[in-house]
């Protein structure tokens, strides 16, 4: 395919109005490479299935296909097709790091590397145009909800800023559990240059209540950080505004993290019950850091930041108390022992595919029974700036 040719494909998907913008796709890199059909596949809230929104096929598991190990891998991934008469190229979607699915193209022949870096910059293309789209349409919304969402799990997961990001630097994702029904639970994240700013919150109670006490916890941190404030200052200004909202009788458990990009100093205040595990050349500890009081208990609560310091090659988990308190249907406690083999167990896999297995094995732990809290997880690695360049 000449320059031209893939131009024409790229500026027709980025004219796409969103609603249109799968079936676009499809018709015009079928036009543009002969294939036979092309379905663009959407990883589900759980991170379990993968949703076909062009095709209208059944939803399916990830794991043991060739569509799913694009997706955990995010590496292009060629197989035969299921019919014997064409080849798939599965080609990951993702934005930063932040994974939405897999573009699945069935073309008549096994793909050159020609052909195949070429679709590989399309799916680039169609990964960015879908995250714009997202915002504008609930098509895709739609298409990756294999059950109904609570009205909790819907503020919460318009909360997120996404569920993965990937610089040079490091590499940090999360996840939410049970996804289709979270209360209160929650993170948050904002990069720049210099530092990357994280934040656990766990707002108390159940249902939509926890969810809007949440989303106000979010806002209020996000409003002071966006205005220059520090990690105590954010923690004090979220404390007054829930106080001032709820008079005490509601409050969040926050973890607040500052990382400095350049030397790997780590400046937290610890308001309320998130833990954060780190694992360094394979061995895994609790990072001990003093517990404060939750932000919105009482108005004149005064926080201090603590701090620590993570190298190159460090891993960082941070479980919510649904994690770390939780138990089995027979009362059997999972405890820090369990979470330390879990960890030891991911630790080769990326944080994404680490915080999917993690939370899988939270769900196996309550054999099919209903979560009794509702849990986040995120893992970050670190590599710092000297390894980023």
């Amino acid at each position: 395919m000449s320059k031209d040719q893939l131009s024409t494909v790229e500026r027709a998907i980025w004219e796409a109005q969103p609603h249109a913008l799968a079936g676009t796709v499809a018709t015009v890199i079928e036009q543009a490479y002969g294939a036979a059909s092309v379905d663009l596949l959407l990883a589900d809230y759980r991170l379990d299935f993968l949703v076909p929104v062009v095709s209208g096929r059944p939803a399916f598991p990830m794991d043991g296909t060739s569509a799913g190990r694009a997706f955990a891998a995010q590496e292009p991934v060629t197989a035969k097709s299921e019919d014997g008469g064409a080849w798939d190229l599965h080609l990951p979607l993702a934005v930063w790091g932040d994974r939405s699915g897999v573009l699945t193209v069935a073309l008549p022949g096994e793909p050159d590397t020609a052909t195949r870096e070429e679709l590989c910059a399309v799916a680039g293309v169609v990964a960015r145009a879908l995250k714009i789209a997202d915002a504008g349409t609930d098509v895709f919304r739609r298409a990756r909800r294999r059950t109904r969402l609570t009205l909790a799990a819907e503020i919460q997961w318009e909360l997120l800023p996404g569920r993965s990001c990937v610089t040079d630097e490091y590499h940090l994702a999360g996840q939410l559990e049970p996804a289709y029904a979270i209360w209160g639970d929650n993170f948050d994240w904002s990069t720049a240059a210099e530092h990357l700013t994280v934040s656990v919150t766990n707002g108390m109670g159940r249902g939509a209540e926890a969810a809007l006490l949440t989303q106000l916890a979010v806002g209020a941190l996000r409003n002071a950080r966006r205005s220059g404030a520090d990690l105590v200052d954010q923690a004090t200004l979220a404390n007054e505004t829930i106080f001032n909202q709820h008079h005490g009788r509601w409050h969040v458990s926050t973890l607040l993290l500052r990382f400095d990009v350049a030397t790997g100093r780590v400046g937290a205040v610890d308001a309320g019950s998130p833990k954060i595990f780190r694992m360094r050349n394979g061995t895994v500890e609790p990072v001990g850091l003093e517990a404060q009081l939750p932000l919105g208990m009482f108005d004149d609560t005064r926080y201090t930041e603590q701090e620590f310091a993570v190298e190159s090659g460090d891993r960082l988990v941070i479980f919510s108390d649904g994690f770390h308190t939780a138990r089995s249907p027979r009362g059997e406690a999972y405890g820090a022992s369990a979470l330390a083999a879990a960890l030891r167990q991911t630790q080769l896999q990326s944080p994404s595919e680490a915080v999917r297995t993690l939370t899988r094995g939270l769900l196996d732990y309550h054999r099919g029974a209903e979560l009794a809290d509702d849990a986040v997880v995120l893992c970050l690695d670190w590599k710092g700036r000297a390894a980023g360049r």
